[in-house]
């Protein structure tokens, strides 16, 4: 039996002999949560569709630079990038230990240099050139001719990773791919956990649960009377996934555009491209399949739904990209986009649509759209006068996107009694004055949401909420059953 000191002597030999063993660590998917050039690249597009040309061209020219060009123009920072804080914390461990810390990455100098400096734990760092694209043998060849083959240790994620797994003398796998991990599988290489990677994530980045605001589409079907109809039931179905699908697709987009942003909010840097869950490529293919798949149902419909679909991917496009930065034009989109749904519905089933419906709609979605405002605003913590990412609003209007939203509120209200009233509705109900109950139940459903939210109460989508809140269910049944009498109880 080796005696204790021996062992002792061996265990702090190695310790040393690690010590002089430099830790090269790879950027994309290793460092990063991230692939810094098909993030880069998706941004550029998503601001210029136009510049695909230059980058075919750039590409034409070799991928180093491409990276180069793109890494000029995504605008992208440092703190901009999703860190894996168990690499951060591996590599503290190894920089107090006494360990050179290498940066090598096929990223472009600019962006590789950038990280290097914020992180703060490199020595060096080895990147991309014009001419040299510093990844698989590439990266390969420039360590074993810097350090030796098998002397230095490496950090990596992917299949491009394997060339240089197999000349280190000690390999370091993080989040692997499929290929990644049978090579360190076979291996018996060591694997750092950065914490469970859903394989849901996709799923999330869709948003379900945000379709049940297309159950709007129903509305003129329903106040038309028309329920028991089966080809208007048929359409209803259609026209909501037709909807939901391209609601999600734009979902996903919006997530790729506002990557920057969501990365510094509390709560939207858990979404799945911000936390880097779910890659580029699989949003853009996710998207793509949701379009495609909206596009097939649409075809199916009447042509006055499709000008609907399509005026609606136009202006939650808009909104994505440039009205969501506006003051108040958002929250007026927003209402309209609402609202929108309600046109598709009557479109989809060939159904009259109310002026007065239509006014009411515009007024009670925008006192929501003021609270989902009012909620951001809410969960702001600088509370001076400071600016709130992503949107036109300063943390001082709070109280007044509050009363707005409170009079739009008010103002629904008066126009459904002005409805009730009107010579419409008393030749369409056979009991009409059953309806007036509607205008308290709207008023009771519509402060007590403004409530949670001063409460702080409210944490999602208001009309998701209002899907989902047992109350407001109660108060949308009731509602639903003075409809009902009122077409066909007596006179």
């Amino acid at each position: 039996m080796m005696p204790a000191t021996m062992a002792g002597m061996d265990f702090m030999d190695a310790r040393t002999e690690t010590r002089h063993i430099p830790l090269c660590v790879d950027l994309d998917g290793t460092l990063l949560a991230a692939d810094t050039l098909w993030e880069g690249a998706a941004i550029i597009l998503l601001r210029n569709p136009l510049m695909l040309f230059p980058m075919l061209v750039w590409l034409a020219k070799g991928k180093a630079r491409l990276k180069h060009e793109v890494a000029l123009r995504s605008g992208r920072r440092a703190e901009d990038w999703p860190y894996r804080q168990a690499v951060i914390d591996r590599l503290m461990e190894e920089k107090k230990s006494g360990r050179e810390l290498v940066l090598v990455t096929g990223a472009a100098p600019s962006v590789a240099n950038d990280i290097a400096a914020h992180v703060g734990m490199f020595s060096s760092v080895m990147h991309s050139t014009d001419a040299l694209n510093l990844t698989s043998s590439n990266k390969r060849r420039a360590l074993v001719e810097r350090y030796g083959d098998g002397a230095f240790d490496y950090m990596g994620n992917s299949r491009d990773d394997i060339a240089v797994f197999e000349v280190a003398r000690r390999a370091i796998v993080v989040s692997p791919d499929a290929a990644a991990e049978k090579w360190r599988r076979n291996h018996d290489a060591e694997r750092l956990d950065t914490g469970k990677v859903s394989a849901l994530a996709p799923l999330k980045s869709i948003r379900v649960h945000q379709w049940a605001k297309n159950v709007l589409i129903g509305v003129p079907m329903i106040l038309n009377h028309e329920v028991l109809h089966f080809d208007a039931i048929v359409s209803v179905i259609i026209a909501f996934f037709a909807f939901s699908f391209l609601a999600s697709a734009v979902y996903v987009i919006n997530d790729l555009s506002d990557l920057a942003n969501d990365r510094r909010h509390a709560k939207k840097r858990y979404r799945p491209l911000a936390s880097g869950q779910m890659s580029v490529p699989t949003a853009l293919v996710l998207a793509g399949c949701l379009i495609i798949a909206s596009v097939a149902l649409t075809l199916l419909l009447p042509w006055k739904f499709a000008g609907v679909l399509a005026f609606y991917a136009c202006a939650t496009t808009a909104y994505t990209f440039v009205l969501k930065r506006k003051l108040l034009v958002d929250v007026f989109t927003l209402a309209g986009l609402y609202t929108t749904r309600i046109v598709a519905g009557a479109a989809a089933t060939g159904t009259e649509l109310s002026f007065w419906l239509v006014s009411f709609a515009i007024f009670f979605f925008l006192s929501l759209a003021l609270v989902k405002r009012y909620v951001e605003l809410h969960e702001f913590e600088d509370k001076d006068g400071g600016n709130v990412p992503g949107r036109g609003y300063l943390a001082v209007d709070f109280e007044m996107v509050g009363q707005a939203g409170v009079a739009s509120a008010f103002t629904s209200a008066l126009v459904l009694a002005l409805y009730v009233h009107s010579k419409e509705l008393q030749e369409m109900y056979t009991t009409p004055w059953a309806l007036w109950p509607l205008c308290p139940l709207v008023l009771y459903m519509l402060l007590r949401i403004w409530m949670l939210a001063r409460r702080g109460m409210l944490h999602e989508d208001p009309v998701v909420f209002i899907m989902r809140d047992w109350r407001s269910q109660l108060t949308m049944l009731i509602g639903a059953l003075l409809i009902l009498f009122g077409a066909i109880g007596p006179q």
